[in-house]
């Protein structure tokens, strides 16, 4: 059999911690000084050193077990922009063995209920800028407003209690609460966070991620990139080291890398609520970041933007993308930009909380469309379309074993057992594997990547279905500079649609609008359908009723690339 894997071994990891026992309690194997700040407020450069996260933490827990009675199973949803306190919520309910489901803060109210009903939500914790959007899906989903807290105060709020207050309140009391406390090998089946993701199709699912999975993850990383060896040298995390938090935390890549790996490294997280490039840029230079976590659309205006230009970046010392491929232009254009910055690439997802490979400890500019060496712990193996394994070099499906592996998705067994199988992860990404190195080459499962954001494909047609103007539908992800890919629908309108669109172009722009308006109004920003609308006589499908996705896909990137090269000829 034909497997591949990391070289180096994976430090013991425990399986009796909560990630709160991890990360506040456990001794740190890089200790940082008491002065270091865990997070950094991004717009008035207020830092929370160990002292006050540990007050704030625990604070929190006895609030929460004395007003809601959180306890053992209890999920509650975090719906949030990045914030100093987003970490300090996650620790708190964990302490008390409740389970934490963070939710993009862009969601509209209907996307929010799914999770809310999903996950069986008791509390919802939000920021003012999302409230209304909480408001509303709390209503539809039956949570009443008394199970919903703040993280800030705000003008015209309505009575609801904020995070400062009920940290006081829950730091001037006597302990309600016992901390949990795990029986080996409880932390590998313990649940930490229900992550909505969107799995192969079909609307996101609920992944369970237990907290040896987080633990594990950290370690594992750790390892990768020997930062308990004394003798290695250049260590790419050292404590004191500046990281601009501005990936979501609620995403995967944000909640394990950033928010637990840089702060286990003893790193200190500026927490940036919402990306704005020009801030952005400001607040590299402001905190002297030395690490910068980003996807492609970010490093597209890091090379393209004209307030990039003539920017000096001396200070950052290493540069990951992640989320989605990055091209071997863009990866050459960064090395100009960050001169003394290790630039590379990372892979991982939900499902596999989260990293799955990294740019390689001993490299200063990744190989050219590599995702990076597999990482300690992780053992691989390509599956070709024939089901036998593929030998180095060959193409096929990656499938993953690790010890950060979730144990399914919440409540739906048949997507369980075609994505977890037999202690393996189907990732769905097509792939060769050379020097232990990720290639991803497409994508077998019809997930599109936007801006390194989930879309399944079936969400989008199943709320294109509910418009009177379509009689179906399909929808393709086609090449973007900015987002990677963007979601375009081929429609075949309804019979009275078909009457205004003969009328002509006007008519059929009428239609195409209102298709489009349908989504945005409905979906967040990156579901949008920002591809267009495409009508067309009828959907590709096998006999069973299967849609050949693939076929209109490759119809429209062909039509896109002889578009590209009549712009170019008549240049």
């Amino acid at each position: 059999m034909t497997l591949f894997q990391n070289p180096f071994p994976v430090p013991h990891i425990p399986d009796d911690l909560t990630i709160p026992q991890f990360m506040l309690r456990e001794p740190s194997q890089l200790p940082r000084a008491r002065n270091i700040p865990w997070f950094i407020n991004d717009k008035t450069g207020r830092s929370y050193c160990f002292e006050e996260v540990h007050h704030r933490t625990f604070g929190l827990a006895n609030a929460l077990s004395i007003k809601w009675s959180i306890a053992k199973d209890d999920v509650v949803c975090l719906f949030s922009p990045n914030h100093v306190d987003y970490a300090n919520v996650v620790w708190a309910v964990h302490t008390l063995g409740g389970i934490i489901s963070p939710a993009n803060p862009g969601y509209t109210p209907d996307e929010l209920v799914h999770q809310l009903t999903t996950a069986k939500a008791k509390l919802l914790v939000t920021h003012p800028v999302s409230l209304k959007t909480a408001l509303a899906a709390a209503k539809a989903a039956g949570l009443p407003n008394s199970s919903i807290l703040v993280l800030e105060k705000a003008h015209n709020l309505p009575n609801l209690p904020t995070l400062d207050e009920l940290i006081d309140f829950g730091a001037s009391l006597p302990s309600n609460y016992s901390a949990v406390r795990l029986r080996p090998g409880e932390s590998k089946t313990t649940i930490a966070f229900l992550c909505f993701s969107s799995g192969t199709t079909g609307k996101p699912k609920a992944v369970i991620i237990p907290h040896y999975s987080i633990i594990a993850n950290t370690i594992q990383t750790t390892a990768h990139f020997h930062l308990l060896d004394p003798q290695w040298p250049n260590k790419r995390f050292l404590p004191g080291d500046v990281i601009l938090g501005v990936l979501p935390f609620f995403h995967i890549y944000g909640l394990v890398v950033i928010m637990h790996f840089t702060l286990y490294c003893g790193a200190s997280i500026v927490a940036v609520p919402k990306f704005n490039f020009e801030e952005f840029l400001s607040s590299i230079h402001r905190f002297k970041a030395t690490h910068l976590f980003v996807v492609p659309p970010q490093v597209v205006l890091l090379c393209k933007h004209p307030a990039a230009k003539n920017r000096v970046f001396d200070h950052v010392k290493m540069v990951v993308s992640g989320a989605a491929p990055l091209s071997g232009d863009l990866m050459q254009q960064v090395t100009k930009i960050f001169p003394n910055a290790s630039i590379g690439q990372g892979f991982g997802m939900t499902e596999s909380a989260a990293t799955v490979s990294f740019i390689q400890a001993d490299k200063k500019i990744g190989t050219i469309g590599s995702a990076g060496g597999l990482i300690p712990g992780i053992i691989a193996k390509v599956v070709k379309a024939d089901g036998s394994l593929g030998k180095e070099g060959e193409q096929g499906e990656l499938v993953i074993k690790g010890p950060a592996n979730a144990l399914g998705y919440l409540n739906n067994p048949k997507a369980t057992a075609e994505t977890f199988v037999d202690g393996w992860l189907r990732t769905g990404d097509e792939v060769i594997i050379k020097d232990n190195e990720i290639f991803v080459v497409d994508r077998l499962k019809e997930i599109m990547k936007v801006r390194g954001f989930q879309v399944a494909p079936a969400e989008l047609e199943g709320h294109l279905l509910l418009h009177p103007d379509v009689k179906d539908a399909c929808v393709v992800g086609i090449p973007d500079d900015y987002s990677g890919e963007i979601p375009l629908a081929y429609v075949v309108p309804s019979d009275a649609a078909q009457k205004e669109i003969q009328k002509g172009p006007a008519g059929a722009r009428k239609i195409q609008k209102e298709i489009e308006k349908h989504v945005s109004d409905n979906k967040v920003r990156y579901k949008w359908l920002a591809g267009g609308v495409v009508f067309i006589d009828t959907v590709p499908k096998n006999p069973s009723g299967k849609i050949l996705r693939r076929h209109l896909r490759d119809q429209a990137r062909a039509e896109r690339a002889s578009r590209a090269k009549l712009v170019e000829a008549k240049l």
